[in-house]
């Protein structure tokens, strides 16, 4: 019972001990018996313990139905059921936002004499699964965790000293505001690029954009061309079931992620988007190489000489998306024509100054990719320390 990591001044402190939670905490069975608290609050996989109006857009719970719920206060741990590829054996989090209640199939409980942040860490680790699945079992649905409330509270869990504790918190809490300032940054690097990209295009009803470079202040207006002046456009001949897991290629499917497949049917510079679902209008992919592509994908491909591809992407994607909702009666799209795409105006300046353009939203693209890489290498970093900084309860009997 000792963690793989430990800091300096605990490394002598012996062995950790291990207690059931019933031991560290105690069960909240309050009810909302008169109604009172409003505030549904519910407990995600993803996010944890957020208000259910923001997480679902939406109050699913009916006024009327919550006098049999929990009364959840802040700093109050809660148990979800609910199992899901984010939450094996359903989640379990803090609730940092406020006195609200919760669904009645939640299990509520907060613990006495312990840092109270201590345990929101250690339940984001996997090293209680085990004893979960043990004890418990998939319930009627097969999506939720069948466990009675006397083998939930006995689930054994690792303790040591307050000071431990505060220091694994604390180590823990400022990874989370170093996470929280890049995320922070990589919002404000998307947020430039949107604003940057709206001023270097023209807008509607103009001839020159709003910005521009200075070596082409003084050229002449932008002309406008169709899109079937400029390239040509196809839509692919496989399905979704010709994808293979780890093939050679992209498979460009309708959705923003892109498969793979052994097989290929062009060679070049095109742009790619969905011809229908849920992506049209939203979805758009660059490539320079072979792929392959769905047959209700759109191929935007052979480019005019007078044209950048790049350039034609940056500005096909940040205008196609309100051109199809414009020709379309109803609020969402369900597919779209050859013809509103080859028909679409674009507007362009010289080749030149296309790909200057082009250059300099690259260039920032690549600040975002890499500050995204960065995110990610924070999170894996910090998943692997709490790893670490716990010790494995896994072989506790």
């Amino acid at each position: 019972m000792v963690p793989t990591l430990r800091f300096p001044e605990f490394r002598d402190a012996g062995e950790w001990e291990v207690k059931t939670l019933s031991q560290l905490a105690q069960r909240s069975p309050q009810k909302n018996s008169n109604g009172k608290l409003k505030r549904v609050l519910t407990n995600s996989a993803e996010f944890g313990v957020v208000d259910q109006r923001d997480y679902f857009d939406k109050d699913i719970a009916t006024q009327g139905n919550l006098e049999g719920y929990f009364v959840v206060e802040k700093g109050d741990y809660v148990y979800n059921p609910r199992i899901s590829a984010l939450a094996a054996v359903g989640p379990i989090s803090k609730n940092n936002i406020a006195t609200g209640v919760m669904s009645p199939l939640y299990t509520v409980f907060r613990f006495d004499n312990t840092d109270n942040d201590f345990y929101a860490y250690y339940f984001k680790t996997t090293g209680w699964h085990q004893y979960m699945q043990h004890v418990s079992s998939t319930g009627a649905r097969h999506d939720r965790m069948a466990i009675t409330n006397d083998a939930f509270m006995a689930m054994p869990l690792p303790v040591t000293c307050l000071g431990e504790q505060r220091k694994i918190t604390d180590c823990l809490a400022s990874l989370d505001e170093l996470i929280t300032l890049e995320a922070q940054q990589f919002v404000a690097l998307k947020t430039h690029k949107k604003g940057l990209v709206q001023q270097l295009f023209p807008a509607p009803g103009e001839t020159l954009p709003k910005l521009r470079f200075p070596e082409f202040r003084d050229t002449v207006e932008w002309e406008t061309r169709s899109v079937s002046q400029l390239a040509k456009v196809t839509t692919g001949a496989k399905d979704t079931q010709n994808k293979v897991d780890g093939g050679r290629y992209p498979f460009y499917v309708r959705s923003q992620t892109v498969a793979q497949i052994n097989t290929y049917s062009y060679d070049g510079e095109a742009i790619l988007t969905s011809g229908d679902g849920v992506g049209v209008g939203k979805n758009f992919h660059y490539i320079k190489g072979k792929f392959d592509f769905h047959q209700r994908v759109y191929c935007i491909y052979d480019f005019d000489e007078d044209i950048s591809g790049l350039f034609f992407y940056l500005y096909f994607s940040e205008h196609f998306g309100n051109r199809v909702m414009r020709m379309s009666a109803k609020n969402s799209v369900d597919s779209v024509r050859m013809s509103m795409i080859t028909e679409m105006p674009v507007m362009l300046p010289s080749i030149s100054e296309q790909q200057k353009i082009a250059d300099c939203l690259a260039a920032l693209d690549n600040l975002i990719t890499a500050q995204n890489q960065k995110i990610d290498t924070l999170k894996i970093h910090k998943k692997g320390l709490m790893q670490q900084l716990f010790p494995v309860m896994d072989e506790v009997q």
